[in-house]
Parts: C-alpha cells; sequence; structure tokens
C-alpha cells in the first residue's frame, strides 16, 4: 500500500514531535495488524458465469475479502447471477464490477492493479464455436489470457493466479483401450487420467486453452509467479445454464424437465466424470491456501472412477430424480470426442488433502432444487448473440 511521503522530524511550536511519534507508531501498527491479517482483494475475470459466480458467492459469505468481478456479460443467465450477487454484497463495498472483455488488455491491467489473487474463468467455450472463427477463438482464449498474465507479472502484489483449463487438451485419447458395455465403456483398469497423459490438442479450441495453460505454467517457472492450472472435466451445479456445446447435465436436465428434445451425437456409452461445483470451489481454496506446495503445479480436477456416468447412464437418473424422461434423437459422433474421459485427482488429494464429497445424484438433486425455486429465470432468460458475431467494445466500470 502507498503511503505519503515522510517529512523531517523537526518539532513544531504545537508539540508536533509527539504528533508525528504518534502517527508513526500507528502506522506501525497498521503494518503489523496487516501482517496477521492479510488484506485479499480477489479478481474474477468471467466472474458473473457460473463457476465465478459459485465462487464469488462463497467468498462473500465466508470472508472479509473484497471481490471484483470482469465480465463482458455474454453468456446466458449470467445477469441473474450478477443480480444475485449484487444481493448477497447488499450496501457493503465489498464487491465490484466491471462490463469488459479480457482482450481489452489496457481495462485488464487496471482491474489487476489492486488484486491479490486472480481466479481466470474467463473464455470461448464452444468447440463449434472455435471452427466457425478461430482467429476470435484465439483472441480470447490466447490473447485474453496472455494478457491477464501480463498485467498480473507487472503488478507489485504478485498476485496468486489460478487458470480453468480443460480436458480437451489431451485431444480424442483415441489409443484408450476401451470396453463397450450396454450402457457405458470403460477403460482397462478402471484407470483415470493424470497429469502424465501426453497433450494432444484437437480442433482450434483445444489448441488456444492448450497454449494458454502452458503459458499459465510457464509464467511460474519464467517469471515466479504463482500460478495453478486446473484441467477439468465435467462440472454441474445451480446457476449453470448449459447448452449443447457446454455444461450438458444443466442441458439434460433441464430439457428433460421443460419437455424439449436434445441431440445425443455418438451411441450415449460415452463417459465422463461429474465433479459438483461446491467441491471445485473448495479446490480453489485449498490450492490457494497451499500456495507453497501448489504454485506453479498442474492439476486435473473432477469427480473420479466414483462420479463417472455416460450419457445414457444420466439420462437414466434424470428420470429417477425427476421422474420426466429426455427425449433426444441421435447423430454421428462429433470428431474428436473423447469416448472415456475420467480425472484420475490423486496428484490433487496428494498435494492438498482434497477429494469430492458430492456424488453425482446429490449434485442432480441440487440443480433440481435450484430449478424449481428459480422457474421464474428460464422464461425470461434471452439466448445470447452468437458469440462469433461478438466485437470488443470499450464498456463502463460499475461499481455496487
Amino acid at each position: 500500500m502507498r503511503g505519503g511521503s515522510h517529512g523531517a522530524t523537526q518539532p513544531s511550536r504545537a508539540g508536533g514531535l509527539e504528533a508525528s511519534t504518534f502517527q508513526l507508531d500507528r502506522s506501525h501498527s497498521r503494518e503489523s495488524m496487516n501482517k496477521l491479517v492479510p488484506f485479499r482483494s480477489v479478481l474474477i475475470f468471467g466472474g458473473a458465469g457460473f463457476v465465478g459466480s459459485n465462487l464469488a458467492y462463497r467468498i462473500l459469505k465466508t470472508t472479509d475479502a473484497k471481490v471484483h468481478i470482469f465480465d463482458n456479460l455474454s453468456r446466458r443467465g449470467v445477469h441473474h447471477n450478477l443480480k444475485w450477487l449484487q444481493g448477497v454484497a447488499g450496501n457493503s463495498d465489498r464487491l465490484k464490477v466491471t462490463i469488459g472483455d479480457v482482450r481489452d488488455a489496457a481495462l485488464v491491467q487496471r482491474a489487476v492493479q489492486v488484486a491479490t489473487e486472480i481466479y481466470h474463468f474467463a473464455a470461448q467455450v464452444a468447440v463449434t464455436t472455435s471452427i466457425a472463427d478461430p482467429v476470435f477463438d484465439f483472441e480470447v482464449n490466447v490473447r485474453g489470457t496472455l494478457n491477464v498474465l501480463e498485467a498480473a507479472r507487472k503488478s507489485d502484489r504478485r498476485p496468486f493466479l489460478l487458470f480453468t483449463s480443460t480436458n480437451k487438451v489431451y485431444g480424442s485419447m483415441a489409443s484408450q483401450r476401451l470396453v463397450a458395455a450396454a450402457r457405458r465403456y470403460s477403460r482397462a483398469g478402471d484407470a483415470g487420467i493424470n497429469e502424465l497423459q501426453p497433450l494432444d490438442l484437437h480442433s482450434p479450441y483445444g489448441c488456444s486453452k492448450g497454449a494458454a495453460d502452458q503459458y499459465v505454467r510457464d509464467y511460474a517457472r519464467t517469471f515466479d509467479l504463482p500460478t495453478v492450472v486446473f484441467r477439468m472435466s465435467c462440472i454441474a451445479g445451480p446457476r449453470q445454464f448449459g447448452n449443447e456445446d457446454q455444461g450438458w447435465i444443466a442441458h439434460f436436465l433441464y430439457s428433460a424437465l421443460e419437455d424439449k428434445p436434445v441431440t445425443i451425437y455418438g451411441d450415449g456409452r460415452q463417459v465422463r466424470d461429474v465433479l459438483y461445483v461446491e467441491d471445485l470451489v473448495r479446490a480453489f481454496e485449498t490450492v490457494r491456501s497451499r500456495m507453497e506446495k501448489t504454485s506453479g503445479e498442474v492439476y486435473n480436477i473432477g469427480g473420479g472412477i466414483e462420479n463417472s456416468t455416460s450419457i445414457l447412464e444420466i439420462i437414466e437418473l434424470i428420470d429417477k430424480v425427476t421422474g420426466k424422461k429426455l427425449h433426444y434423437e441421435m447423430e454421428r459422433a462429433r470428431a474428436g470426442d473423447q469416448l472415456f474421459y475420467v480425472t484420475d485427482f490423486e496428484k490433487l488429494r496428494r498435494d492438498t488433502g482434497w477429494q469430492p464429497r458430492v456424488n453425482v445424484r446429490q449434485t442432480l438433486e441440487n440443480m433440481y432444487d435450484w430449478w424449481k425455486g428459480n422457474r421464474e429465470l428460464f422464461p425470461s432468460v434471452v439466448l445470447a448473440r452468437p458469440v462469433v458475431a461478438a466485437r470488443l467494445q470499450e464498456l463502463p466500470e460499475v461499481a455496487s
């Protein structure tokens, strides 16, 4: 924290020496207090989205930290998430909102200046969009991430930085030895995928996220910036407005509840592990609290083999939980899709003690309860314009 310059300690006619000594002692007391209770200023890029809003809520409810949300509000449902967080913050000065884009380097740098920790979730997230407009995908995912990293590198605060990558950086993993059962594929030995799996970037989206992933990792090695990369599997939970390209469990659940048919690409036996969003938020907190161990590391994170499900199995489970059947049609599998991806999170467990607590059924039940309590959100949601049509604009900061 910057303070004013100290003048000479010459006594004044009004006893200035004693006053000056008192000011110095009080300043010293503040410095001691800051060492005992570190100031936290949390910046969340993509903070109005599904993961970001859940993290912001946790911080606002359980800590005294200030939260700064930086989001371009282009995703479906984010306006509702932002309004919810503003209600949580109330009349306090703990929540600040910047409506902006990570491609705007100057705006990013201004946001980073006072941050002590940064969570970078802002991204172009759809493979289909990356194929339609690979330049846009690159500008958001690679250039946007580099803007965040450069701002953090130049900051005097040396902020902790966590970046959410994806299992897509491992490609299709077509060489896996899989066994096809009636309802799912399984991998020999039921082993999950750990961080030793070679990178194999498929699609412009895989390339852009993989490049960003490696930049974040290298800024720890080259510039000693305390960074962590999470390569995430399927994340699900309340406040997720899923679609065909991202958030597939929410997409399936809410489509079943609203009697909307969906398309399944492939035979439905594809397997993913599911991680509940609150378990993910706990993992964020855990790696930050153990920076001496986690800084510079990459972790695969997901629900693991015990929380894995195939598409066909999740459809059956939705029926059991809600009493609603999902109507669907099948199309041929999309190029590069993984038939089987289940996380081996042993490295994260070993380094931090973290492991998931909420199973797949509980995740669905919690999402169903949230849907029942927030029915008014769904008819009023207007789909955002296609992201390929987005244009960088200078948008104002809004403090709440």
